[in-house]
Formats: structure tokens, C-alpha cells, sequence
């Protein structure tokens, strides 16, 4: 016995597949462009791409690639991506990179991700992002949009940390000198070592003043400025604060105690130490002098106006990430910088250029 169907009932079930069609859409694709700058940090980008185009998400993403080839170039690029609605734009390069693609996506819907590859990238690692091309980019599958703050020097934003002091003075002396290389670098420190003398600065955080005579001031939205170098410990790019480090002088025979306890985010214990939070901070000098933010140098002004901007900033992060930096033990240290995962710091007291 056949069973006849009318045509009109293949009919019904059509229109009602098609509208069931309608109703649950499928999600757009996310747009998100690459920027990558291939001068940033001591390691080649050129397997960079085909990398992406093998780990990226394609259920997820719609795939974009551009290369930067001038300072700022970064910036012009991730503006463009914002007015033509990327949903994500990714910074491939170290601190500066990142602070150049940044600047650009501040009060957008657009969040900046990162892949690592400059030489101490102190950002990616406060919101643990791994130092490596093929885990940041599964990183970048697998992580939300969340809100950050972030900070301003003058005007000037920053993401990482700003500061003024020894480690500015080496910067700048360095960025400014005729050659390159690790010899220069160690030379300039040597000698700036010798003839440096910490300057007093008055300091006014919620209208009380102080003055102090420091060998670094660190203003820090992260908690490092690279590698792992934790100068402001207690940082969370989430709590609406700067955290704010200042290092009074210490004699020769007391540097290699100051640099462990650096690296083994112990830095609060060391009696020179002082640590505060603030949402704005005046630090006065003499003159105009050297600064640096997020690694790269400056000159500026006598008076230095910090502040923080909360929420500004949406970025990928890990599913839950609190805000804060996740401290690497320094057997692992040791054991990174061994096996060649750790390149010379970035933060800008041992920066190469």
C-alpha cells in the first residue's frame, strides 16, 4: 500500500523550515586585522602570517594582515580598522606596538589583541598571554572581550607603565646615541651609573605632598615592565588605580639583592621601597627631563601629570582573568631564560633597541 502525500503538505514544510531559517541566524563572523610590526623586538615576523592563516579560528574570525613601515603607522592603521568596524585588532610586536595599536582603540567597541614579539613584553605577559606565536594566536581563539584601564602621562597614554629616574635617563641617553648593540647599552648604563645623582621630586597623590629623593619612580598599570621585571607588584589593569613604586638610592653592593627581589616580585620588601595606589599623581621636578612610558623615551616637562582612566580599553583576555599578573616562580625564570623563551629585557633600564 502506498502512502500518497499531498504537494501541498512538501509545501507547508518548506515554508516552515525557511522560516525557521530566518528566525535563528548564524553569527556574523568577527572581524579582526593583524598589525604587525616587523622591526619590534630581536625576532623575525616573517612566519608570523602563515601561522595566523594555520591557528586562527575561521568558524570565528574573518582574517585580516597588515604590516606597519614607519613609527605611528600602527596607529593609523588600527583607526582605520575602527571606522570601518573590525571588531578586533591585533598588535604583533612588544610594548611600543602595542601602545601605538592601543592609542587608537581607546572608548571603541574595538578590543585590541596581542601575539608577543618584542623583547620583554611586559603587557601580554601581565594578562597572561603566552609568549608564543602558535599558543598567543589559540589564545585568541579562546578568549573575551573584557575592559581595562589604562593610564596618561602628560596627555600621553600608556598601558604598561610609565616612569622617571635612572632607568629613563639610560633610555634616552641610548635612543639618542649614534650606534646600537648590546656594548652601547652597557657602556651608556656604566657611565650614567657613575655620574647619576637622584634628584628629589615632590610627589602629590589626593593633595598630600611629599618629597623624595629617588633613584626610580614607576607608575604602573601592569605590574611589570617586562620579562617578568615586576616593579609595581600589586598592579590590576582592573581596580581603577595606578600602582605607584619608588625606589630611593641604594649603594653598589646592594644591586644584585634589588634585582632579584625584582624579578621575584619581592621588591616591596626591599627597604628602599615605597608603594602606593592612586587614581592621579603630580611628581614635580627641577626641570624638564627625561620620562619613559610603556619603554620608549621622552622628554617632558617639569611637571608631570598622571592619571588613570578606567574602563577604557576593552582587550582579549582569558575567560575569568581578574586583572591581575600572574607571578612566574624564578626557578621558572631560570629555566625560561635557558631555554631561550626570555630575550633581554625590555623594561628600559636593559632595553636594546
Amino acid at each position: 500500500m502506498k502512502l500518497l502525500v499531498p504537494v501541498s503538505c512538501f509545501r507547508q514544510i518548506w515554508l516552515i523550515l525557511q522560516a525557521i531559517t530566518e528566525f535563528v541566524q548564524v553569527p556574523d563572523k568577527e572581524k579582526i586585522l593583524f598589525i604587525i610590526n616587523p622591526k619590534s623586538g630581536v625576532q623575525s615576523k616573517k612566519n608570523v602570517p602563515a601561522m595566523v592563516e594555520k591557528y586562527i579560528d575561521r568558524n570565528r574570525y574573518e582574517l585580516f594582515v597588515e604590516y606597519t613601515a614607519y613609527a605611528g603607522h600602527a596607529t593609523e592603521i588600527a583607526a582605520s580598522a575602527v571606522n570601518d568596524g573590525f571588531d578586533v585588532v591585533v598588535a604583533v610586536g612588544g610594548d611600543g606596538t602595542v601602545n601605538e595599536v592601543a592609542r587608537a582603540l581607546v572608548h571603541t567597541k574595538t578590543a585590541l589583541g596581542v601575539i608577543p614579539c618584542g623583547s620583554g613584553n611586559g603587557f601580554a605577559r601581565h594578562i597572561g598571554i603566552p609568549v608564543d606565536v602558535r599558543k598567543s594566536i589559540r589564545f585568541i581563539n579562546k578568549a573575551e572581550t573584557v575592559s581595562i584601564d589604562y593610564g596618561k602621562l602628560n596627555g600621553s597614554p600608556f598601558f604598561c607603565a610609565c616612569g622617571v629616574g635612572f632607568d629613563a635617563l639610560v633610555s634616552i641617553d641610548f635612543a639618542n646615541g649614534n650606534t646600537r648593540g648590546l656594548a652601547t647599552y652597557v657602556q651608556k648604563t656604566l657611565v650614567d651609573w657613575v655620574k647619576y645623582e637622584p634628584e628629589v621630586y615632590e610627589v602629590v597623590v589626593d593633595s598630600v605632598k611629599k618629597s623624595y629623593k629617588a633613584f626610580i619612580i614607576a607608575c604602573g598599570n601592569a605590574s611589570q615592565y617586562g620579562n617578568n621585571a615586576y616593579i609595581t607588584p600589586f598592579a590590576s589593569m582592573r581596580d581603577g588605580l595606578l600602582s605607584i613604586s619608588i625606589l630611593e638610592p641604594f649603594t653598589t653592593v646592594e644591586v644584585p639583592f634589588v634585582v632579584a627581589q625584582l624579578f621575584a616580585n619581592m621588591l616591596d620588601r626591599n627597604p628602599h621601597m615605597t608603594t602606593l595606589n592612586a587614581r592621579k599623581l603630580t611628581i614635580k621636578r627641577k626641570k624638564e627631563a627625561p620620562v619613559h612610558y610603556d619603554g620608549e623615551p621622552a622628554v617632558m616637562d617639569a611637571e608631570l601629570n598622571i592619571e588613570v582612566v578606567p574602563d577604557g580599553l576593552n582587550v582579549l583576555a582569558a575567560p575569568g582573568w581578574d586583572g591581575t599578573c600572574d607571578i612566574i616562580p624564578l626557578h621558572r625564570q631560570f629555566f625560561d631564560a635557558i631555554t631561550g623563551n626570555v630575550q633581554l629585557p625590555e623594561f628600559p633600564l636593559f632595553k636594546l633597541r
